[in-house]
């Protein structure tokens, strides 16, 4: 049988970190990462990029941009493509090629590590072998393959620091796992609506606020002063928030008013924000904000940042919000 040909990206993280004296840094690039997967080579015919070599937390929306660039490129001549990433901002980074590469048909699949690839205890080359059975497996979209788990990238949260088990997939299944049998696949694989298309235009003037009882209305007014076009809300429980003495609601509908996108989420990891179960909600919804419903914090910030990269228009917004682009909102949550 005809061997899959995979494209292997690198950009850094912990599965290609060495002891710099200064604490783990990237150092290794992709000719080192396959010296240590010899069976590898056998099953794909894999081609190789290394991009960058960055510890995630310097990863953002430059850096998205040229992976999803180079994603793009990659795409015709491979079956699969496989992008190794540090953990703490993989989730993001997944979420927005989620939303970058449009129509995507093939699988794009990003993993990396808890542990340096040379470590005797290392995660990485379990994880790496997951990435590759699932780029080739055609399992079409973005997807994060750790701890022998495919999930869907804006699905997956990061939860645990140390643990192997990094990553779950927050209010949706998993879309493969593997077994002694081989990989299985669990869901249908999405089918694009069209051709390809990149399209990786965003805003980074988007601002992540976690509330907290008893949080200052004027943080909005400051917000706004610091020219943020979006702003998305980790509310408490279903979406609520205070408006007794310290009223959050009349400085979101300031905010509203002058064309700032107001996502309003759940703090809570599990289950959808609902704004029309309490009043504090129905009172947000006239303040012109937008329920995030069932996504995770991570696809929320990126979808945002992404639908203003291609419009300032408030009412585009809200409807790019209504519409699930890329598995980031539940059928029943729509």
């Amino acid at each position: 049988m005809e061997k899959k040909k995979i494209l292997l990206i690198t950009t850094g993280g912990t599965i290609a970190s060495k002891n710099s004296g200064d604490g783990l840094a990237p150092e290794m690039g992709s000719k080192q990462l396959l010296d240590y997967m010899e069976a590898l080579p056998e099953h794909y015919d894999i081609d190789v990029e290394d991009l960058m070599s960055l510890d995630s937390s310097n990863i953002q929306a430059e850096e998205w941009q040229t992976i999803a660039r180079a994603v793009a490129a990659g795409l015709d001549d491979h079956d699969g493509i496989v992008i190794t990433h540090g953990t703490d901002t993989m989730a993001y980074t997944a979420s927005m090629l989620c939303y970058m590469l449009r129509d995507l048909d093939k699988p794009v699949v990003i993993t990396g590590s808890q542990v340096p690839i040379d470590n005797m205890l290392t995660d990485a080359r379990d994880n790496l072998y997951t990435a590759f059975a699932a780029a080739g497996s055609g399992i079409n979209g973005v997807s994060i393959a750790f701890n022998r788990k495919i999930i869907r990238g804006c699905r997956a949260v990061k939860v645990r620091t140390m643990g192997f088990e990094a990553f779950e997939s927050v209010n949706a299944g998993l879309l493969g796992e593997v077994y002694g049998d081989g990989l299985r696949k669990y869901v249908q694989d999405r089918r694009p609506n069209g051709i390809f298309e990149l399209k990786d235009s965003l805003s980074t003037d988007v601002f992540l606020l976690k509330l907290i009882p008893s949080t200052k209305p004027e943080i909005f007014d400051t917000l706004r002063r610091m020219n943020y076009r979006g702003i998305v809300i980790e509310a408490f429980g279903l979406g609520g928030m205070h408006f007794i003495r310290r009223n959050l609601l009349d400085a979101l509908e300031r905010l509203t008013s002058e064309g700032v996108s107001v996502v309003v989420v759940s703090q809570c990891l599990y289950d959808a924000s609902d704004l029309r179960f309490y009043e504090v909600g129905t009172k947000l919804l006239s303040c012109g904000v937008i329920s995030g419903r069932d996504m995770t914090t991570e696809a929320a910030v990126t979808k945002l940042m992404w639908a203003l990269g291609q419009t300032d228009d408030p009412k585009r917004i809200r409807k790019i919000f209504e519409t699930d682009l890329a598995g980031e909102i539940a059928a029943d949550a729509l």
